[in-house]
């Protein structure tokens, strides 16, 4: 049996890290070597000294919600009075304020409203893109896309390629939670499989449709669960190669239906600072073919984000303007600004580049003189 030293050097060597050698970095490695190999791995990856960020905003469109998911304090049941369908004026009036900052892309993402057919968000989406041609549709979640084809009577290759035709540009990996089905049967038993989620997004990945992947920790699951999502992460990359990035963050309990679960203290993970960081780090170097790793600085916040930026992260994500989930849970680190992100990645020691969805890079390094980050 190779030591944590040989499977290491054994990884940054270009040797795939197995499940079993996963869970024994996580469980017997130093953070300090965990963070070392990661950030290693991170330079032969991205070997320049900078680290991106995207100037976004995240509009949470509808909170009617049939999912029912317990980690969430943010939707409400349809007949629930506090539920909301924003409008189009008011989504619109959203993109011009982040147009008018140097915006480029646009998180729409909302609850499982039954009043939200096809059709609904194929006018959302062309409307978008006639008032806003340079704004980037990073937006749904598989979740929302199979409810789309069940409320509307729809196949998935249907529902995707008449909402990609609308102009939809990107597919974010929201709801992946942990993709184990014993750990959604507790924490989200009415959404979508481990199975469908995965399918929903290899079948945009053939269609073109490229996007990132995601995983909320720390809650019931095992370290053994955390690994056997990355697995499933890293196999579907292999078939489709259409993750451009992976982002992890611990879960927020709050506000949320699953505060106080008795189950949550059979969770193997801590979810504290030090979780996070191992986390992220042994993230790095199992997805050996996802080439970007972004902080969730909004779930864990900006000071830790600084810190992640020496564990394996080159992405510090958005800078979002808004969110309306995590913060309902209690969490206050949910909105940022260019600037702000500019001064934490200087800080940190590496060059702020703001990027576009794709990891293109927007402006020039003039852009990122001294004076703009004051």
């Amino acid at each position: 049996m190779n030591t944590v030293e040989q499977i290491l050097a054994l990884t940054l060597a270009g040797n795939r890290l197995s499940p079993e050698d996963a869970l024994r970095l996580y469980r017997e490695a130093t953070l300090n070597q965990l963070g070392q190999a990661a950030q290693a791995r991170r330079f032969q990856l991205n070997p320049k000294p900078q680290v991106s960020f995207v100037i976004d905003r995240n509009v949470n469109y509808t909170n009617a919600c049939t999912a029912a998911c317990r980690f969430c304090a943010f939707a409400f049941w349809p007949t629930d009075k506090r539920v909301y369908l924003l409008p189009y004026q008011e989504i619109q009036a959203k993109v011009q304020e982040l147009v008018e900052v140097g915006g480029t892309q646009l998180l729409l993402q909302g609850g499982h409203n039954p009043d939200c057919g096809i059709e609904y968000y194929e006018e959302l989406f062309r409307s978008l893109k006639r008032d806003f041609p340079s704004i980037c549709l990073h937006s749904l979640s598989p979740s929302e896309i199979d409810h789309i084809c069940e409320t509307s009577k729809v196949s998935l290759k249907e529902c995707l390629e008449r909402l990609i035709a609308a102009g939809w540009d990107s597919f974010p990996g929201g709801g992946a939670e942990i993709l184990v089905d014993r750990v959604r049967n507790i924490l989200s038993p009415l959404k979508t499989s481990s199975d469908r989620w995965l399918e929903i997004m290899r079948e945009a990945h053939l269609l073109g449709l490229q996007g990132s992947a995601t995983m909320m920790y720390g809650h019931v699951e095992t370290i053994a669960e955390r690994i056997e999502h990355l697995s499933r992460i890293r196999n579907l990359q292999d078939e489709t190669g259409g993750f451009r990035a992976f982002v992890a963050w611990s879960f927020q309990a709050g506000d949320t239906p699953l505060a106080g679960d008795p189950r949550l203290l059979e969770g193997e993970g801590r979810a504290d600072a030090e979780d996070y960081l191992r986390t992220q780090a042994l993230a790095r170097l199992f997805l050996d073919n996802i080439p970007h790793i972004q902080v969730s600085w909004v779930t864990q916040g900006l000071d830790l984000g600084q810190v992640a930026l020496h564990f394996g992260a080159d992405d510090f994500g958005g800078t979002m303007m808004e969110e309306n989930v995590v913060s309902a849970a209690g969490t206050k680190h949910s909105k940022s600004h260019a600037g702000e992100l500019r001064r934490i990645i200087l800080g940190a020691g590496f060059e702020p580049v703001q990027r576009d969805t794709y990891y293109g890079e927007v402006g020039h390094s003039s852009a990122l003189s001294a004076s703009s980050v004051k």
